[in-house]
């Protein structure tokens, strides 16, 4: 949970009936915390050049995140930005140097990184959600970072029957094969909803009679004393600086997790996991 990390550090919806949790838990012994590697995406993930990415849109391939140099011109950066605006992909403007990280070859200004997994609209999929006589179960992370915090969140997510991820367009972890490895393929499993303004997607939750819970270590409220059972959304924020100020603002309760021991810190997807369990533990016993 974001804020979390400052002391706590950084589909299809199951029903929450026994016999969906009748299985026995699968462990592994494989560490979410994976040792550090380089940030920069792997080859596989991004193409290059004006052309490339313009017949990469036009094709139809799912973009999760496109740098464009600053200050680029020119008749075909023209058609691109043309095709940037149809398909409502928002552009990240970069100095070369970034784009030079990421590859040394001729970039022309232009990298755009694909992602193997579809992105939804919430205000498309939350309508699908009620309609299908369910309870939505939501999670929000606001720019979360890290690969493999994201992955591992997206796994648990999976496992509890989380009917939608909500990250922003900017400012979140790509979801590369780094993501899609650390989640055990998860996030093959759940929906994966894009948004440019999430304050913009709390408010319309709120609208739609989904309960709005920030998790942060300021709150007063432990997540025992916090009511899951009815539609909600769990928000979790950045590892470093936690929920934003403007989502924080419009959620509707604040909750935290209790911490007794010395160590004041909890890894992001650890704490968010504790979260999803709670309420799930609160929708089964709601169900007997």
């Amino acid at each position: 949970m974001g804020e979390f990390n400052k002391k706590y550090n950084s589909g299809e919806r199951r029903s929450f009936g026994s016999k969906n949790f009748d299985r026995k838990p699968r462990f592994d012994n494989r560490n979410s915390e994976h040792e550090s590697r380089n940030s920069e995406q792997k080859t596989e993930d991004f193409i290059f050049g004006l052309r490339p990415v313009m017949e990469a849109i036009e094709a139809g391939k799912t973009i999760d995140k496109i740098f464009v140099q600053g200050g680029l011109q020119g008749e075909i950066y023209s058609e691109l930005k043309k095709l940037l605006k149809k398909y409502n992909i928002r552009p990240n403007t970069v100095p070369v140097e970034k784009l030079n990280r990421f590859t040394r070859k001729n970039h022309q200004g232009v990298v755009a990184f694909i992602s193997e997994i579809p992105f939804y609209k919430i205000e498309d999929l939350l309508p699908q959600i009620f309609e299908e006589g369910k309870v939505p179960f939501l999670l929000i992370l606001d720019r979360l970072t890290d690969v493999r915090n994201f992955g591992a969140i997206a796994r648990t997510a999976e496992c509890v029957g989380i009917d939608a991820i909500v990250i922003p367009d900017k400012g979140a972890a790509p979801i590369n094969s780094d993501a899609i490895k650390t989640s055990a393929g998860a996030l093959y499993n759940v929906k994966i909803c894009k948004e440019n303004n999430l304050a913009h997607v709390v408010d319309f939750l709120q609208q739609s009679g989904v309960t709005v819970f920030a998790a942060t270590e300021k709150a007063e409220k432990m997540i025992y004393d916090a009511h899951f059972s009815e539609p909600c959304a769990i928000v979790m924020g950045n590892e470093e600086t936690g929920i934003s100020k403007e989502v924080m603002h419009h959620a509707d309760e604040k909750i935290k997790l209790p911490i007794t021991g010395k160590t004041q810190s909890l890894n992001v997807s650890v704490a968010c996991g504790a979260i999803l369990y709670e309420a799930v533990r609160q929708k089964m016993v709601g169900e007997l």
